[in-house]
């Protein structure tokens, strides 16, 4: 098992101005990662992407540390106005940056959701989604990139439904990037959930909320409601309400040995949170693997 870190973590570091995408990078190797995740928000909109995934690339070479994935955003029903070809061409453009950076993997998003939901749900539109899933897989495959979706967005977040999409896609170069709590966004149990989906990772996020009831009264600032109306605030790995070790134990069961990836989106600070997290993450991966 190698550890990574989503640069989406440091968004604080980001916003007052303590990193940047290419000080982020030595930040990470010196808090004892073996690899960095980048998400297409990190690239300047005045800037060349291609070039700037060069300079990302080189920076981690010369720091010695691996990116691990390429995380961006899409949208099969209504991305590049409802043109499906128009969006699968778009992120083949994504894909050819996952190769720049060498990244083995890309995870986009397949959908927010349906704008008029009249006489339509996820199994009306399974095979349109698929459809993009399956061209932009096909291209990566011959880029050396692997493709995933993620259990995110609300629409597109059950266990069962990633399951449906990925096993209609029926690709082997097509995978999921299971977050382990994500899945508490469509109030599906994490241990049930990545039990499901293990058989499907390419890439697992360590993620953790502390979870409310929606019986209770709203909590206040920095908690968010799944869909059912329960109350998520993200905070340190090991400090909140997902069994990180039982999922870890039903990733281990399906022979999962490749990156776990922290995603922080809690209160605290960031780089603090990141560094718990990771101290307890490698503590639950010896337990469950072995040292």
């Amino acid at each position: 098992m190698k550890f990574s870190v989503s640069a989406y973590s440091f968004m604080q570091c980001f916003q007052d101005g303590r990193l940047t995408p290419f000080t982020c990078i030595a930040k990470v190797k010196e808090m004892g990662f073996d690899a960095i995740e980048f998400v297409d928000f990190v690239f300047p909109k005045d800037e060349d992407s291609a070039e700037y995934a060069k300079k990302l690339r080189a920076e981690a070479d010369r720091v010695g540390l691996a990116i691990s994935n390429y995380a961006v955003g899409a949208d099969f029903l209504s991305g590049s106005d409802g043109n499906l070809e128009a969006e699968v061409e778009r992120l083949k453009g994504q894909v050819d940056i996952a190769a720049i950076l060498g990244c083995p993997t890309m995870r986009h998003d397949v959908t927010g959701g349906i704008q008029d939901r009249t006489y339509q749900g996820y199994d009306t539109v399974i095979e349109r989604l698929a459809k993009g899933c399956r061209a932009v897989t096909e291209y990566a495959a011959g880029k050396g990139v692997k493709t995933m979706t993620e259990n995110h967005g609300f629409f597109s977040q059950d266990s069962l439904r990633v399951e449906k999409l990925i096993n209609t896609v029926a690709n082997e170069n097509f995978g999921q990037l299971v977050d382990m709590g994500n899945f508490l966004c469509a109030d599906d149990d994490p241990a049930v959930a990545v039990g499901r989906c293990a058989p499907y990772a390419f890439y697992v996020h360590a993620k953790d909320f502390i979870v409310k009831s929606g019986q209770e009264p709203d909590p206040g600032q920095g908690f968010f409601q799944s869909r059912s109306g329960n109350f998520l605030r993200g905070t340190i790995v090991g400090h909140g309400d997902v069994p990180v070790v039982q999922c870890l134990r039903a990733l281990k069961r399906e022979n999962y040995d490749g990156y776990v990836a922290i995603e922080f989106e809690g209160m605290e600070d960031c780089v603090k949170g990141v560094a718990i997290g990771l101290e307890n993450l490698k503590k639950y991966v010896a337990e469950v693997y072995g040292d």
